[in-house]
């Protein structure tokens, strides 16, 4: 199985979050007639090359997708491959970076590796990241991670994180007819939401300014009532200098609404140019500079771990219609990790074991 049909088998078995474990088994028994000793937790998948010392490095991607959006121009779980280019869910995000990292683990295969390489094939990571947060602990010390994310194979060493505060403005009821005996909770709202949009965090060098936004907001009950309650959501996707206890303190003395976390498990997550792994993946991609990257991914529950993230195809083409990856986009992807893994094996032996 080359590396366009390997593609095109995890296209076309469905693996929208939450319903991966037909594609897991038949990826399992796939990769072991392979040669590969695959292990597994739930529907997360993951096994090993190399000796049993160190540095590891842990490559990962995930297997699940999003559920189909409007808007295919065909089956969106029957691959296409016309002109180079295969088109299906989940080709781009990010069954196409498991196909290369499994394609890079073939000729790792063959390679009498100083160190160990862990690949690792996760569920639930839109939804969570259950799978990455189930598997982490089984694999041992981890000296430094590769994501595996559409990143057009630019080396991203900064990703924002995410979170999400629930806002309650308190108000005091009446009839809209005698408005002045009680208190308007969506006034009160509405000007929080103004105080919110003239909020600023100090910027990141690579990810720039971080800006809270309203996303969701209700309040009310009837129509001749002045409301005593309103209630909004704000997202904020934060960077790697800003600590979430800052942040809610900032926002929370700036508002007369009640702040609440609603979440935070996806922190910021930065790694030093200097360390080995990225100075690995920046000669392996032949790059001369890092990114930074605005979406979230299993990087967060990776955090203390030297990472980057990196991957064949384009990150504007995730969760939309006619998502796609080019054959020479894999077949990049695949050099690319394989080159990578070696780097940094070479790069970090002397570090991991006498630093």
């Amino acid at each position: 199985m080359n590396g366009a049909q390997l593609l095109e088998f995890l296209v076309c078995v469905p693996s929208t979050s939450g319903n991966e474990r037909e594609l897991v088994d038949r990826l399992t028994n796939l990769l072991r007639h392979e040669g590969f000793a695959v292990e597994r937790e739930g529907d997360s998948i993951w096994f090993t090359l190399g000796n049993d010392r160190r540095p590891h490095l842990l490559m990962v991607s995930h297997i699940d997708t999003v559920p189909a959006c409007d808007g295919w121009n065909s089956d969106p779980l029957v691959p296409l491959n016309a002109d180079g280019k295969i088109t299906g869910l989940g080709a781009n995000d990010a069954k196409g970076c498991v196909a290369a990292m499994i394609l890079a683990a073939r000729e790792l295969q063959q390679d009498e590796l100083d160190g160990r390489v862990t690949f690792a094939f996760v569920d639930h990571e839109e939804t969570g990241g259950d799978g990455i947060r189930a598997t982490k602990p089984k694999l041992g010390v981890i000296d430094a991670a590769v994501v595996g994310e559409p990143t057009s194979l630019e080396i991203c060493t900064a990703q924002r994180g995410l979170l999400i505060l629930r806002c309650i403005a308190q108000g005091e009821a009446a009839h809209a007819a005698h408005a002045h005996l009680g208190e308007n909770a969506i006034h009160k709202a509405a000007c929080d939401i103004s105080r919110l949009a003239e909020i600023e965090f100090e910027r990141h060098p690579q990810l720039g300014l971080t800006k809270a936004q309203v996303t969701q907001i209700a309040g009310g009950t009837a129509r001749n009532q002045v409301p005593d309650r309103c209630e909004f959501f704000v997202d904020i996707r934060t960077t790697p200098n800003l600590d979430h206890a800052h942040v809610v303190a900032t926002i929370g003395a700036a508002l007369e609404s009640d702040v609440v976390v609603h979440s935070q498990r996806y922190e910021p997550v930065a790694t030093d140019e200097s360390d080995p792994i990225v100075q690995a993946a920046l000669a392996a991609g032949s790059k001369d500079k890092t990114v930074g990257s605005v979406t979230t991914s299993d990087w967060a529950f990776l955090k203390g771990t030297p990472t980057v993230k990196a991957g064949p195809g384009d990150t504007q083409r995730s969760h939309r219609p006619n998502e796609y990856l080019l054959v020479s986009e894999l077949d990049a992807g695949a050099r690319f990790y394989s080159r990578l893994a070696r780097e940094y094996l070479a790069r970090a032996r002397k570090e991991v074991t006498h630093g």
